[in-house]
């Protein structure tokens, strides 16, 4: 779903993005919700942010990725936590692209996002190419995540991974 966010870009550097999980749901300004066998997940769009509402039989699960004043949590580059009986896992990149490198994998990301049933991006005014970007799964007993926050005035893109679920074994070597 792509919808195009009525607000002022506010989280304009990727490096003022920080992560926590745990948080109770925040103003969005726009929403997916989501029902996958067994869960009920709910994507939201906060300005440049994101926050994930992830429900299962086995608990919750809330994640957010955002500029949150008084936070000291940077965004990590990988965090792996327990949640009852299920893993959570979480990876983030910052990549950072020449103008024409970061102009073509927006409009990948756009094109990618915005027509999958399970993507929702927003827009920003100003730019074709600010934008943040969700698009969600469930397999083998797992719920994952994917975000893309694009930064057009830095030539960044952050880019960030979850996965909540079972733990997987490693395959024997």
């Amino acid at each position: 779903m792509l919808t195009t966010l009525q607000t002022a870009y506010s989280d304009t550097r990727a490096a003022d993005l920080a992560w926590m999980l745990g948080r109770e749901p925040l103003p969005a300004l726009a929403v997916l919700d989501l029902r996958f066998d067994g869960a009920e997940l709910q994507l939201r769009l906060l300005g440049a942010s994101h926050q994930v509402l992830l429900q299962e039989e086995h608990g919750v699960c809330s994640e957010t990725v955002a500029c949150m004043p008084g936070s000291s949590t940077p965004l990590p580059l990988g965090v792996s936590k327990r949640l009852g009986d299920r893993e959570y896992e979480f990876a983030a990149r910052v990549e950072t692209l020449t103008q024409g490198q970061f102009a073509g994998r927006a409009q990948e990301l756009l094109a990618l996002v915005s027509d999958h049933p399970h993507g929702l991006v927003g827009t920003f005014p100003g730019s074709p190419y600010a934008f943040t970007a969700m698009l969600a799964q469930r397999a083998e007993g797992q719920v994952r995540w994917r975000t893309w926050h694009a930064y057009p005035q830095e030539g960044q893109l952050v880019v960030t991974r979850t996965r909540v679920g079972v733990r997987i074994p490693a395959p024997a070597a």
